[in-house]
């Protein structure tokens, strides 16, 4: 896992200029990094950065090379506490508000899984939609009523934002263990 300097220095790399407005935060960042992790498909450097600063299209020469080299970290530890057996706990701000982190990693989450919704749904779209019902709730990205009457019960969001980690071990159990 990273650090808190390195943590410090993807966000300055984030919110550099031109992208930073555009840009994630690091929760939204780990988002993006977890579901390229538990997907059926890994995102290259590239499209990470593009995911996460808002990007049309990011050649991989336009990606910082410490961006490259702690999102490859930062997925090498996710993948490797799923190996062996261990729920992906999520990152939490020290000060502030966790229920808009938990936002911000969802819709960072969110925004992998619709860049290739099709893979991610072809194999068990019924069991694979049901595990995303959390994220895709708590992501704050739709505008459905359900949702957002579930993002407004704090109850419901509470238990949805605690079944995430093993939503999360799930999906990765159907898109890489062997059968």
């Amino acid at each position: 896992m990273l650090n808190n300097d390195e943590i410090e220095v993807l966000e300055d790399i984030l919110f550099a200029e031109p992208w930073g407005e555009e840009s994630l935060d690091f929760f939204g960042l780990h988002g993006v990094v977890c579901a390229s992790v538990v997907g059926p498909r890994s995102l290259d450097a590239s499209e990470i950065f593009r995911l996460a600063t808002g990007q049309d299209s990011v050649a991989p020469t336009d990606v910082p090379g410490e961006f490259a080299r702690l999102t490859g970290q930062l997925a090498q530890g996710l993948a490797h506490s799923l190996d062996m057996g261990q729920a992906l706990e999520l990152p939490e701000p020290e000060d502030g508000d966790p229920m808009n982190a938990l936002e911000n990693w969802c819709a960072g989450f969110v925004d992998s899984f619709l860049e290739d919704e099709e893979e991610w749904l072809q194999a068990d779209e019924a069991g694979t939609a049901e595990l995303l019902v959390p994220m895709l709730t708590l992501s704050g990205l739709f505008d459905d009523e359900d949702f957002r009457k579930a993002r407004e019960d704090e109850k419901v969001s509470s238990e949805m934002a605690e079944a995430i980690p093993d939503a999360l071990t799930d999906l990765y159990l159907h898109f890489h263990a062997p059968d």
